[in-house]
């Protein structure tokens, strides 16, 4: 158990926790969400001794093994398999033993040795650190590469998968889906949701943590607040909160004006100087009920492109690449009002393709041709590095616009969070966040007709994500989105192209069936030609990929296909048993949201109702979790057995 008392932490003169107390037990997964600089970071380091609290205390059993992704990776020539590996300390402590007793030939230690190896499953180590590496992206191929090979974000995968290695008791996520596509999202999610110790993570990834996590620890104002259930529930049971405490407070400084006028009138008058008294008194004691003020949101727009041409980029059986292809025979093309999401996995070519497009990477072969009128905006990872660090906002904004005023760029800037001193003030002493968002208004001040996002919410907490995907959904441009936030695509999308294996597709169907069709591929079990990788025939749009196989299944006698008929019965029945669980789970699911809704049964009263409400959804949330898995496997025997209609 993780037990945090009264604890107080101040970096530099500014307060950051006040007072906090927080319990957590083992098997449970807790999302750590707040506005950056609020205190997740330095909590963690609490957490893991790297730094002292002013005040109170952090306890936890003895003994107990905590691992933390680390934030650099050492040079080192060894195998990115080997080096994963070295979380397991465990096997590694066996590992050295057992090479020591071989030389010494003490075969009774050596058997003690390998039963120890054999207790913690030591002898299948390189096949767990194969399977970790796999869910996170890494190749058969790739698992022998020297670490010094890998880029950086590559590195932080290797430093991730060498923390789950690890037999820790409490691990420590801070942003893990920073360097991940959602490939590797989904495989995390499902990851954690089997750990059986403690697991607090940071995370501005909504959808992530709605899938991955338990409880929500929320800081604000100092304090943390603790919700039971995902961050969705959380947030619904914060703004009820929000509402039921400005009603107290209404309703109290009613009373308080009250008894108040009364004193100011008779606490001189004889007769009523008692009364008076009594209720200046009860005034003192009196708990005041403070107003919950919301910050307000971070709001901004996208600008009216000055024109909108219809066709804006037309690719012809095009090859992208650098040195190499890295997308063969793309024939793709982008119209005014498209709103394009790009999915597959690191190394795909997705930011090749984002590239290309932009122009800033010439096709190897083929054809590109764009509108004459053509402006893009592109935001990438990269452009961050580009800002000039000794340069102000203004300094930047300056650059590019040569006749705007220093009023009306400042009164730009200011929309975009840099007003007063924060629009002259050196990028260097900017956080990650705050150099994105000036990065989109540098993008914006052009008003493109295409914006082209490449990771845009990497490094922004969940209110700047939300400001940008409002903003996004009243775009007038085309948009093309490279993301793994899956709430941002599912909010500013209305198609889903696919690249894997060389080759952009459309993906006919949602993100949810894209999580489906993942799952199939890791198993071995994906169908190239299925309907959920299959091309929607999308107006304006060409694929020269086929996206069907003309191979014909051998033709079945009336007989045989009666008997695989009754053969497959049984599935086809379990089948249907499990879907209707699933869809009686979701009637209970809907029941208890409704009764959570209700503002009155956060009150006092309802104290012991509201308890068996969430242990209620809890359990049915994990039904759900279950009867999912069942329907999944059910599906795919059903699959295998191939019957014809």
């Amino acid at each position: 158990m993780l037990k945090i008392t009264d604890l107080s932490l101040r970096r530099g003169s500014r307060l950051l926790l006040e007072n906090v107390n927080l319990d957590v037990f083992p098997g449970q997964r807790v999302g750590l969400t707040g506005a950056n600089g609020s205190g997740k970071s330095s909590l963690f380091a609490v957490i893991a001794d790297r730094l002292e609290a002013d005040q109170g205390n952090v306890a936890l059993p003895r003994h107990t093994v905590i691992t933390e992704v680390l934030q650099e990776t050492p040079e080192s020539t060894r195998t990115a398999i080997d080096y994963v590996i070295d979380g397991d300390h465990a096997y590694r402590s066996l590992e050295q033993k057992i090479a020591s007793t071989e030389v010494d030939g003490d075969g009774t230690l050596l058997a003690t040795l390998h039963g120890q190896m054999n207790d913690i499953d030591g002898f299948r180590v390189s096949a767990r650190a194969g399977q970790l590496l796999h869910g996170l992206g890494f190749t058969a191929q790739e698992q022998r590469r020297e670490v010094n090979t890998f880029s950086g974000g590559w590195r932080m995968r290797l430093n991730l998968a060498c923390a789950l290695m690890t037999r820790a008791d409490l691990l420590l996520l801070d942003e893990p889906t920073n360097h991940l596509d959602l490939d590797a999202m989904v495989w995390l999610e499902r990851w954690l949701t089997s750990y059986s110790g403690i697991v607090l993570v940071i995370s501005h990834d909504r959808e992530f943590l709605d899938r991955s996590v338990t409880r929500i620890a929320h800081i604000e104002d100092r304090t943390i607040q603790v919700y039971e259930g995902n961050y969705s529930l959380a947030e619904e049971r914060r703004a009820a909160w929000i509402e039921i405490q400005n009603k107290q407070h209404m309703r109290q400084q009613k009373q308080v004006h009250h008894m108040q006028a009364f004193v100011d009138r008779f606490r001189y008058k004889a007769s009523k100087a008692r009364q008076a008294q009594s209720r200046l008194k009860a005034l003192e004691r009196l708990q005041i009920v403070s107003p919950v003020h919301e910050k307000d949101a971070f709001v901004f727009e996208f600008e009216t492109p000055d024109d909108s041409p219809h066709q804006l980029i037309d690719l012809r059986e095009l090859d992208a690449g650098y040195d190499d292809v890295v997308l063969s025979n793309v024939t793709f093309r982008l119209s005014d009002g498209d709103r394009i999401g790009l999915l597959g996995r690191n190394g795909a070519g997705k930011s090749t393709l984002m590239k290309t497009l932009a122009a800033q990477l010439p096709p190897l072969q083929g054809h590109y041709t764009a509108d004459p009128k053509l402006r893009i905006g592109y935001f990438a990872q990269h452009q961050l590095e580009l800002l000039n660090s000794a340069w102000s906002p203004l300094d930047h904004l300056t650059d590019i616009s040569h006749q705007g005023t220093e009023r009306s760029l400042r009164s730009f800037l200011g929309r975009f969070g840099f007003s007063g001193d924060a629009a002259t003030e050196p990028v260097a002493i900017r956080s990650g966040g705050e150099k994105a968002r000036l990065v989109l208004a540098l993008i914006i001040y052009h008003k493109p007709n295409l914006l082209l996002l490449d990771e845009p919410t990497n490094h922004l907490d969940i209110q700047m994500r939300e400001s940008i995907s409002l903003a996004l959904q009243s775009y007038s441009g085309c948009l093309v989105v490279v993301a793994h936030d899956r709430h941002l695509l599912r909010l500013v999308t209305n198609d889903l192209w696919l690249i894997d294996n060389g080759r952009l597709r459309p993906f006919d169907g949602d993100l949810d069936d894209y999580v489906k069709w993942l799952r199939q591929r890791q198993k071995g079990t994906e169908n190239p030609g299925g309907s959920s990788s299959a091309g929607k025939s999308t107006k304006g749009k060409e694929t020269p990929i086929k996206l069907k196989h003309n191979i014909q299944p051998t033709k079945l006698s009336r007989k045989e296909r009666a008997q695989q008929r009754i053969k497959v019965k049984p599935l086809r029945d379990k089948l249907l048993r499990i879907e209707k669980e699933i869809d009686k789970a979701n009637e209970i699911q809907q029941e208890l949201d409704q009764q959570l809704a209700d503002s009155e049964i956060y009150s006092e009263a309802n104290r012991d109702q509201l308890r068996e409400l969430l242990f209620d959804q809890a359990r049915n949330a994990q039904l759900q979790q279950e009867l999912e898995g069942r329907w999944l496997a059910a599906s795919e025997l059903l699959e295998k057995a191939d019957v014809p209609a």
